[in-house]
């Protein structure tokens, strides 16, 4: 009987066991390799793309726009001229080195007197019917700010003169205090800090959003503020009060929980800790507070919806809500400019989702359609929305000011009711 040599089995396992792994660095250098080609034929790609917007006329290489130290701390590339204006201005280099004598932009305030200070509105995508805005242009310097477009009605340009240029209304308390003493008045919640922030840097020196709450206070008028600014809590002594009396409540916007892209996105407002920290004590104090996840941008942020509502949640707000990215006029440019200079790889991925929610256009001024889309993608971010407010307890009420406090206080010389008014 013949028997196997003992060294066969193991020349047999030798040969029948797995070959070793690849070396796990070679699969890191491969995949870091195809990135890095995927993500220059993405900034060629969007180079090509950004030819067809006008006054920019891009070919391959570096995004357009205003020198990055002339434009430090703004949120726009460019400074293109306004859409009435009859002729396109643009700086060049005639060679002579002229671009470096352009000096850096800096912000100035020009006195504004307008008539009336009470905006009215029909639009049925908002939640109110009347605003006040102490200031035009706004200097936190969001790109995708919707009140963009309107400085165009004073000569200047969307892009950095909307940063940089802006308007005050000195007039706007007393404006406010004839409009609510009018006999036909009839007091309805008055949005503050809609078109611009009311609390943008220079509201430290103006004062005018506090002069503003001051009058609504004197008058039981209800007031509902919008801003990014942790300086809404500088005029706590007015809001907590008003508060107790069903007459104010605050929404900050977040955008985002990262602080480097918070100051890609929003250079001069707030950091996003400070302004959850701002929901936290807005909310110690009895102030009604909520948190607006706005906007939503394909691909930038869109992912930190449910942390965005999870933090503000924990820190006090009980209401919340959503905008998606909206794109009309001049703003579009502005984005895509945006877009290749911080995000080329990203470029061509972020405007097809966008297109995705307006029916194949960047933006569809359809009321209803406008601030939310359409479509699948759309459909999943409301999803997500509504799973998140509802498994965080918010939006579980939505809290409606009240007008019975309004009154008209009496004026010099006019005498007093005998029975007097609940204040």
């Amino acid at each position: 009987m013949e028997q196997t040599p003992p060294s066969a089995p193991g020349r047999a396992a030798k040969a029948q066991a797995p070959q070793p792994p690849r070396k796990p660095e070679r699969i890191v250098g491969r995949l870091r390799e195809e990135r890095r080609l995927k993500q220059e034929q993405e900034r060629a790609a969007a180079a090509r793309d950004l030819t067809g917007i006008s006054d920019i006329g891009v070919a391959d290489g570096p995004a357009p726009g205003v020198d990055g130290e002339r434009r430090r701390g703004r949120g726009a590339v460019s400074n293109a001229a306004g859409r009435f204006e009859p002729h396109a201005r643009e700086a060049f280099d005639d060679g002579w080195e002229s671009l470096d004598e352009l000096p850096v932009f800096q912000t100035s305030v020009t006195v504004e007197k307008p008539r009336t200070i009470i905006n009215r509105n029909n639009s049925p995508d908002v939640g109110f019917d009347r605003s006040i805005n102490p200031y035009r242009g706004c200097e936190h310097g969001c790109v995708y700010c919707f009140a963009r477009p309107t400085h165009a009605y004073q000569g200047y340009s969307a892009g950095l003169d909307f940063e940089t240029k802006l308007f005050a209304k000195p007039d706007a308390p007393e404006l406010l205090a004839k409009e609510l003493s009018k006999p036909g008045y009839e007091p309805r919640t008055i949005a503050l800090g809609i078109n611009t922030d009311g609390y943008q840097p220079i509201e430290r020196e103006w004062r005018l959003t506090r002069r503003i709450l001051e009058v609504l206070r004197d008058f039981g008028h209800p007031v509902g503020i919008v801003t990014k600014s942790a300086l809404v809590l500088r005029d706590l002594d007015i809001l907590g009060p008003m508060a107790e009396r069903g007459l104010a409540k605050v929404a900050l916007s977040v955008t985002t929980l990262d602080h480097k892209l918070a100051r890609i996105m929003e250079p001069r407002a707030a950091t996003p800790m400070r302004r959850i920290e701002t929901i936290r004590r807005l909310s110690e104090a009895g102030v009604p507070t909520a948190v607006l996840a706005a906007p939503m941008i394909p691909a930038i942020n869109d992912a930190e919806l449910e942390r965005i509502l999870d933090t503000a949640a924990a820190a006090g707000a009980t209401e919340a809500g959503y905008v998606m990215i909206r794109l009309p006029l001049e703003i579009l440019d502005l984005f895509k400019e945006w877009l290749l200079t911080h995000f080329p790889d990203r470029y061509r991925h972020v405007l097809s989702l966008v297109k995705e929610m307006h029916g194949g256009k960047e933006y569809d001024s359809t009321f209803g359609q406008r601030m939310s889309g359409s479509g699948p993608y759309a459909w999943t971010v409301a999803r997500r929305f509504e799973i998140a407010a509802e498994r965080l307890g918010l939006n579980k009420r939505h809290l409606r000011l009240t007008n019975r406090h309004f009154r008209r206080p009496p004026r010099p010389g006019e005498q007093l009711s005998l029975f007097g008014e609940e204040r």
